[in-house]
């Protein structure tokens, strides 16, 4: 079985890079593990009593960050339809539900951790070249107040499922400056589901030519002058081997730090600088009901000013609760709320959930969450609940964590894992975004993209 490129993974780099070269005229095989496309995509549809449509609940990446032009051009391309989230954001804090544009005397919901992080360019921006520090450090550094140092570190892990104590200023705000760059405060849905992105890809691979080999776990990749060959096993245990002159791998991150695939020989560059980055960890929840209960009157006992006149929202921010981060599907009128927790605090949790050996255990714990947040009966809530959705990304060994980020000190290495192994191996993932897209679909498309085409300037 001889190719003239093999890709490792199908995920949204492997994909943009098969495309590209299929495209190209190269005869290319795709090798996957799984089963299916999307590596962490994942959309489940799920149909409810009385709909016309399935209801998309994602269990991995969720929202199109503002208007990066990798994303843009394939949804434009597949004729995808959009729409983008919108509504008011509510803060629980200390028992009380309301606005977060509404501060008073008695509430601390006059957050605003985006603005420590502008504060930190600023200081960065003024420190001699090459300066950098953890995010805590930063926050000691600087004399940031407890109460938004603690609010500021509560955002950078939660978004960048990350530690505050191990993620770097100079990562932050490479990665602040990119997603100011493309207005990535605003959020976008697929209508059919993120799903569809990889699909589309996957047909117009196939529609090129390339070949897409699933259920191929690998566990070897031998690089030689002779070529590149990929072994492994498939679905039904009997092994494979592939060749090819070229291959792009983009197994995520997580991956490479576990070790399970052996490179002969191993790159150890590369790897050097995979092992600098880090792997975030987090645990999102997808609880589908009856209907919209926080928007009836009737359905909460809870008299706030929010409760009585906000009705829908987009984001509920319950930082001192056990989920901090929740929102709904508006303006889509899904009865889906989602649960959201990364960093360190989504392993702590998650080893506590797997101490109670109760597979409903993490589903509990949000019920009853949102029962003391609304001020309902938990068993109302269970009454109400159609389906609950989640998937642990920190055990799936074609995983092994949700999404990258960059240490102190190593703002650089995702830029020094896309520097060819011997014009043979090209790495590509969102962990090699160089632009400081981690942990994006975006930044997955775009380096899938970089890679395919490096391989071709180096074969011309």
């Amino acid at each position: 079985m001889t190719y003239d490129i093999l890709i490792l993974g199908a995920g949204a780099a492997g994909l943009a890079a098969g495309r590209r070269l299929a495209e190209a005229g190269r005869h290319v095989a795709i090798v996957e593990a799984r089963d299916r496309v999307g590596g962490r995509i994942v959309t489940e549809h799920v149909s409810v009593a009385g709909a016309l449509n399935t209801v998309p609940i994602e269990l991995g990446a969720e929202f199109v960050h503002g208007l990066p032009q990798s994303s843009w051009q394939l949804i434009d391309e597949a004729h995808l339809a959009t729409y983008e989230l919108g509504g008011d954001h509510l803060c629980y804090e200390r028992g009380r539900l309301q606005a977060c544009w509404e501060p008073d005397s008695d509430s601390e919901s006059d957050w605003d951790p985006t603005g420590v992080l502008e504060e930190m360019m600023g200081w960065l921006a003024a420190q001699p070249p090459g300066t950098d520090a953890t995010f805590a450090n930063y926050l000691d550094i600087a004399g940031i107040e407890r109460r938004r140092g603690e609010q500021a570190a509560a955002y950078v892990e939660g978004f960048n499922a990350a530690d505050a104590n191990v993620i770097g200023v100079a990562a932050l705000a490479q990665q602040q400056r990119a997603e100011n760059a493309i207005q990535a405060d605003r959020l976008f849905h697929i209508r059919a589901g993120y799903d569809a992105v990889p699909n589309f890809l996957r047909e117009r691979f196939e529609r090129a030519g390339g070949s897409l080999l699933l259920g191929r776990r690998a566990t070897h990749v031998r690089s030689s002058p002779g070529g590149v060959g990929i072994c492994g096993t498939d679905a039904q245990g009997a092994t494979f081997e592939y060749q090819a002159s070229h291959a792009v791998i983009t197994l995520p991150l997580g991956v490479l730090h576990s070790g399970s695939v052996e490179f002969q020989p191993p790159p150890r560059d590369i790897l050097l600088h995979a092992g600098r980055m880090a792997m975030g960890a987090v645990l999102r929840v997808s609880l589908l009901f009856d209907s919209k209960f926080w928007t009836d009157p009737a359905a909460s006992r809870r008299q706030d000013d929010a409760a009585r006149r906000l009705g829908d929202f987009s984001f509920l921010f319950a930082r001192e609760e056990i989920f901090p981060t929740w929102w709904t599907s508006r303006p889509d009128p899904a009865p889906l709320l989602t649960a959201w927790i990364g960093g360190r605090k989504a392993l702590d949790l998650q080893q506590r959930m797997r101490a109670h050996a109760d597979p409903f255990a993490i589903r509990n714990a949000c019920l009853s969450e949102l029962a003391n947040i609304f001020d309902m009966s938990p068993q109302d809530l269970e009454n109400r609940l159609v389906s609950w959705h989640a998937h642990d990304w920190q055990s799936d060994e074609y995983a092994r964590g949700a999404y990258s980020y960059a240490p102190a000190g190593a703002r650089d290495a995702a830029e020094c894992m896309t520097i060819p192994v011997d014009d043979r191996l090209f790495f590509a993932g969102e962990h090699t975004d160089v632009e400081g897209h981690w942990g994006t679909v975006h930044g997955a498309l775009a380096s899938g993209e970089r890679a395919a085409l490096q391989l071709m300037r180096a074969r011309a």
